[in-house]
């Protein structure tokens, strides 16, 4: 299956960690880029269709602002971002010139991906440039993204990606080998897991463990990143980037890395973002009855099974829905404003007409925009 699943695999998306091709010390590592060019050309005459998901662009403006330290203020990120970014661009494109390979720059925020249209729009940008030969290079755009509108990490930036583009698979580039029984720094019995069928709350659990030895983003961060697009049908392979060549090998069924399969229950691409890319902007804690009614009938959330409602929101607006134990089980777009929803909540939809008025919709979370976790 392993084997068979990496050959086959046609649409790619690589996500390149900093510390694989930059240093505080040096700043950019051209030789490591070039390499990686080599390898990632090697994909493409095999036939594959490759993005790039890279990191490098602050640690790159770091060593070029002469800065002592890593910058812990934004407007000093963005300031580095903003330098590194241009010269992470020109080593890229240095790199793949001598390749025959174009490459092209895409800058994105959260904002861009939770805004539909936006999302839309980014998706056939990059199916023009595929369709074009041309290699995208995708970053966050760090010199604009406040905290409210970042993505947060490249690994979570990269399972994005792959559920925007309809990957088949997403490539982790780490600086280990993969996924480990236990942290193989401080065990030496420790042994590789090539194949991991599900992401269960052990794989999390050992991954969390993992993060002190894994590098920048840490271990845990990847697995969330397979989570995510496990759930979109796309799996998941990390793989030491460090090793010359091994990428290609693998992908053509050598051993190496670990691969996270995805699930069999595959989301389409609206339920996916609503799930994985929208963040909540409040809580709706319902009843026993409404959690069987939404997760064992597939039937749209009713304003008489709502128990409680948190946080400030509008109607449109993502939210979470949690059962009355206050575990999460579904998120959803939300027909009412808190406020409203506020005053609806445990009523029957006739009661809602005589006490509060008509309404537009019956459904607080109508079943087509509503995922069940």
């Amino acid at each position: 299956m392993r084997d068979e699943l990496l050959k086959q695999a046609t649409r790619i998306v690589v996500k390149v960690g900093s510390s694989l091709i930059a240093s505080r010390s040096t700043g950019l590592r051209p030789e490591q880029i070039e390499r990686l060019a080599g390898e990632i050309a090697a994909l493409r005459a095999d036939g594959r269709e490759v993005l790039v998901v890279s990191s490098g662009a602050i640690i790159s403006g770091i060593k070029k602002l002469q800065l002592k330290e890593y910058p812990k203020s934004l407007p000093i990120k963005q300031a580095a971002a903003a330098v590194g970014q241009s010269r992470l661009m020109w080593a890229y494109e240095k790199a793949f010139e001598p390749l025959g390979i174009q490459v092209a720059q895409i800058l994105l925020t959260h904002e861009d991906l939770a805004d539909r249209r936006r999302f839309l729009n980014a998706r056939y940008t990059l199916t023009a440039l595929i369709g074009f030969g041309v290699l995208p290079i995708i970053n966050e755009n760090d010199t604009v993204a406040v905290e409210e509108i970042r993505v947060g990490d490249n690994d979570t930036l990269a399972a994005q990606v792959a559920q925007l583009v309809d990957a088949d698979l997403l490539v982790i580039l780490s600086d280990v080998d993969g996924m480990f029984t236990d942290d193989p720094r401080k065990n030496p019995d420790a042994t590789l897991i090539p194949l991991i069928p599900d992401i269960t709350e052990e794989v999390e659990r050992k991954a969390g463990a993992s993060s002190t030895f894994e590098g920048t983003g840490g271990m845990a961060t990847k697995v969330r990143a397979a989570k995510k697009v496990g759930e979109y049908g796309v799996a998941t392979l990390i793989v030491n980037g460090q090793q010359p060549g091994l990428l290609p090998r693998v992908l053509k069924g050598e051993p190496g890395g670990s691969l996270f399969l995805a699930k069999e229950r595959r989301l389409n691409s609206r339920k996916h973002w609503i799930a994985f890319t929208l963040r909540p902007r409040g809580h709706i804690r319902v009843d026993q009855g409404a959690v069987e009614a939404l997760t064992l009938r597939g039937k749209s959330l009713l304003a008489s099974g709502i128990t409680e409602v948190t946080g400030q929101f509008d109607s449109g607006d993502p939210i979470s829905c949690i059962n009355q134990d206050g575990k999460e089980f579904a998120r959803g777009l939300v027909n009412f404003s808190s406020e409203l929803l506020g005053r609806m909540k445990g009523l029957k939809t006739q009661d809602i007409q005589q006490q509060i008025g008509p309404q537009e919709y019956d459904e607080v979370i109508h079943r087509d925009n509503l995922v069940i976790l």
